[in-house]
């Protein structure tokens, strides 16, 4: 996919995947965020139509509110407008692990059917991969812990896989309740947001579902993008489009971070 025109506005598929996965966050809630695309999402929300979730970095900053996406946990920005600085055991013995983290936005390489997460290595054993990847980070706990958690993700058959090369981060293990038995309090992720749609798990077997397909997609595209058999839901709907408003916030707020990153 690359553009789609919503009446005078074009925008892209990562556009619309990011404003899709921000309205996943309701406001009032506590969001523990991920770099990359979860934090470009999350802060969208807050600057749009959630200006009172609560989001929290793995570096200890808590009510973050960064006027530009950081390039990583440990970027200043974080704590410059941050309501709290904490130290990172307090973040996740009091705030993640203690059940006082309402959402896990996290990102990935690979994912699976039900909802794992690959970001350490693929190819070759582990200690002589093909590729190494970032590794683990806080990614494991908040998966375990969070009460839901939301995934972001570009949708291809390399990064959507039969089985993974490396578990990092479980989400539904290898479905049904096996989660449960796991003891994981955190009830799992609730949603994979892509370019291509939005998934959700089954209630039953926990395998994601295609439930709803941003304008421009096609079913066979997703199924194509796909390293599984894809389930498509009975009654899958269209992500309704971008607002005039989610668009300028977004393009807004990746200008003044591209800007930032040039004049460091």
């Amino acid at each position: 996919m690359s553009g789609t025109t919503n009446g005078n506005a074009t925008y892209t598929a990562d556009e619309m995947m990011s404003i899709a996965a921000s309205r996943e966050l309701r406001g009032g809630v506590v969001c523990f965020v991920g770099i990359g695309l979860p934090s470009e999402a999350a802060n969208l929300a807050r600057a749009t139509h959630a200006p009172e979730c609560s989001l929290i970095y793995e570096s200890g900053t808590i009510g973050a509110k960064p006027e530009v996406l950081p390039l990583s946990i440990g970027d200043g920005e974080l704590a410059e407008n941050a309501d709290s600085v904490v130290s990172v055991p307090e973040i996740f013995n009091y705030w993640l692990q203690a059940g006082r983290v309402d959402v896990g936005f996290l990102g990935a390489a690979q994912i699976d059917k039900f909802g794992n997460i690959n970001t350490t290595v693929i190819g070759g054993d582990y200690d002589e991969p093909k590729v190494r990847l970032p590794g683990a980070g806080g990614a494991p706990e908040i998966a375990a812990s969070a009460k839901e958690v939301i995934v972001m993700l570009r949708q291809s058959p390399r990064a959507f896989v039969e089985k993974l090369a490396f578990i990092t981060s479980v989400g539904y293990a290898t479905g049904g309740n096996s989660r449960e038995k796991l003891g994981y309090p955190g009830a799992g992720p609730s949603v994979v947001i892509t370019d291509f749609g939005i998934l959700r798990p089954d209630p039953e077997t926990k395998e994601l579902t295609l439930v709803g397909l941003h304008p421009g997609a096609t079913v066979e595209a997703a199924k194509e993008a796909t390293g599984w058999k894809l389930k498509i839901a009975d009654d899958l709907e269209t992500t309704y489009e971008p607002e005039e408003k989610e668009l300028q916030v977004l393009r807004d707020l990746k200008e003044r971070t591209e800007a930032a990153r040039k004049a460091g």
